[in-house]
Formats: C-alpha cells, structure tokens, sequence
C-alpha cells in the first residue's frame, strides 16, 4: 500500500513511523513544506524528523559540500542513503543530513517569495521621548540566483531636541557557482542624522564561499570591491571614493525556536589615505505561533573620518514585533 502511495505523490516517512503525502514544495534552513489535498494550509515538517523521501517531482537539490543537481529524490532500503535521479541516467546518492536545500523546479512564483516586516514603538513620559522602528524585507529565490530587497527606518523625537533619523535601504543579488562558491553585487543607500550624513550611496561587487552549509547553520567569507558617494548636511564637500571590502555572515536557524544572524564588513579605502569603516549587525529572532515573531538586534556603523568630528560610531539597538511569509 505504501508503495503505491509513493508511486502517486511526493511523501516523507517520519522517524515516528508517520507519513505524509502531497506536495513537497521546498526545504530550506531545515524546514520542509508539504502541501497536501486534505489540508487549507501546508504542513512546515522540521528536516530532522524526516527518515525516508520518495519524489515524483523533480528538484534543485544542493549538498552540504556544495554540490548541485537536478533529479527526484528516492530513499534507499531502510532509509540509509537518498538517491538522486537526474536527466541521462545521471545518479548521485546522498545522506539526509547532506541535503540542505530543495526547491520545486516547476513551483511558482510565490513558494520562491519570503518576506518580513517588524516594528516597534517606545515612548518615555520624560521629554516626551518617542522612539520608531520598522525592519522589512522581501526576497526572491531562483534555480541558481537569490534577490533580496530590504528597508529600516529609526526614528527618535524629544521635547527641546532635535529629531534623529536613520533610514537604512538596500538590494543585494547572489549567483550560485560550483563547490558553494558565488558571486555578489548589491547596492546600499544610508542617510544618518547623527553622522550628517544626506546619502551614502554603495555599490559592491566580490565573490564568496560558504565555509559551513548545512540544514541547521551556514557561515559565509566574502570580498570585493566598493564604490561609495556621499553627501552631508552640515556644508562638508561630498566625497567619493573606491574601497576593497571583505565579509563574514553567520546565520544559525535551528536553535529551537530561535534564530541567530550576524554579520560583519570592513572597508578600506583605496582612494582615500587611512580611512577605514565598519558596518556590523546582530539579531536575535524567536519564532511564534501563525508566523509571528519577536526580534532584538544592535547595528552599528564606524567611520574613522567622518563628516562630524566625535561621531565615528552610530549605532541602533531595536526590539521589534513582526510577521513573515
């Protein structure tokens, strides 16, 4: 009867014995969404409680070692082994654990979007003190190829002192290439009123290589080269110059119900005599019911010349409410 279960549909046998039959529409970060005909909504299974696989579709499938293949996906006896079936007779045999990312070749436009948005509002009888934040992104995965967009504002205002503002913007594009190699461009736009900074206009373009991939973690090294315009409020010339940059992202997503991402970038200037900046990040997520969340995180910004003497440093320390898809 199971055999002619699988021969039907896509299923996952779970290592308590159940299983589940439908759709499977992708994995990622060690999540499996499953869509089935007896369900309104799709099931989320966590990777690790899955035991067997058996596919009528056809998937991307990416290895932790950084390999990549087209094929369906058939456990072995016992579910030892998973082997992938490609086009031409092609087979490659995995374990489970190897496989830390699928994604439907013929899945449609929204199973490929994610996206987020967060704020939070504080005030403070004192001075009147009213403080706003709001974290959004959206993204887009392709067969080899990811965009993501993304927008936070920060706002303070207080009685007898001057508004501070910081929007923070930006759109980033990675092309996968062999042994978990890829190339990276994004372009970043910043205006900071404590750093009387009008634009701070960035363009980057480098490759990386992720050091650790699996379904749980990955940890990214990247460089390249910046190209950064800016202009000022407080009457300084704007300035331009060309700078090396390089990189490390670490994202952990399978602590529970919580997530880690951190991520830090330096760059030196080529154009500009001993001037260096810092941009480093941190957040902190934990997951609720019918995906909300709750999120704390710090940004902070260095700039060893900048355009206002006594603030190299700019930083933002948020906690947030929020919803993704």
């Amino acid at each position: 009867m199971a055999a002619k279960c699988f021969a039907q549909s896509d299923s996952l046998v779970l290592i308590n014995g159940d299983v589940i039959e439908g759709t499977i529409k992708s994995m990622d970060k060690g999540v499996v969404i499953v869509g089935t005909p007896y369900s309104k909504t799709d099931f989320t299974i966590k990777w690790s409680g899955v035991k067997e696989i058996y596919s009528k579709s056809v998937f991307l499938v990416n290895l932790s070692d950084g390999r990549k293949m087209n094929g369906l996906l058939q456990s072995t006896p016992g579910g030892q082994k998973v082997t992938i079936l490609g086009a031409n007779d092609q087979k490659m045999e995995t374990s489970l654990i190897d496989i830390v990312y699928l994604k439907g070749l013929k899945s449609g436009f929204w199973s490929r979007v994610k996206a987020s948005i967060d704020a939070g509002l504080s005030f403070s009888k004192a001075n009147n003190l009213q403080q706003t934040t709001v974290n959004s992104s959206i993204g887009y995965t392709a067969d080899k190829w990811l965009l993501d967009f993304y927008y936070t504002m920060v706002q303070s205002s207080q009685e007898n002192v001057e508004t501070t503002k910081r929007i923070d913007a930006g759109v980033s594009y990675k092309y996968s290439l062999p042994k978990d190699w890829f190339l990276a461009a994004s372009a970043t736009f910043l205006s900071n009123t404590e750093q009387a900074l009008k634009l701070r206009s960035i363009g980057k373009g480098g490759a990386g290589n992720y050091l650790v991939h699996t379904n749980s973690s990955y940890w990214a090294m990247s460089g390249g080269i910046s190209f950064n315009n800016e202009s000022f409020t407080n009457g300084t010339e704007g300035r331009n110059s060309i700078e090396a940059y390089a990189g490390s992202e670490l994202n952990l997503f399978d602590i529970g119900d919580l997530s880690l991402y951190n991520s830090i970038y330096v760059y030196p200037s080529l154009t500009e005599s001993g001037r260096w900046r810092t941009d480093f990040k941190i957040d902190l997520k934990y997951s609720l019911p019918m995906d909300f969340y709750i999120k704390s995180g710090l940004t902070l910004n260095y700039d060893n010349k900048p355009a206002v003497s006594g603030s190299e440093t700019d930083y933002v320390l948020f906690f947030t409410v929020g919803w993704h898809l």
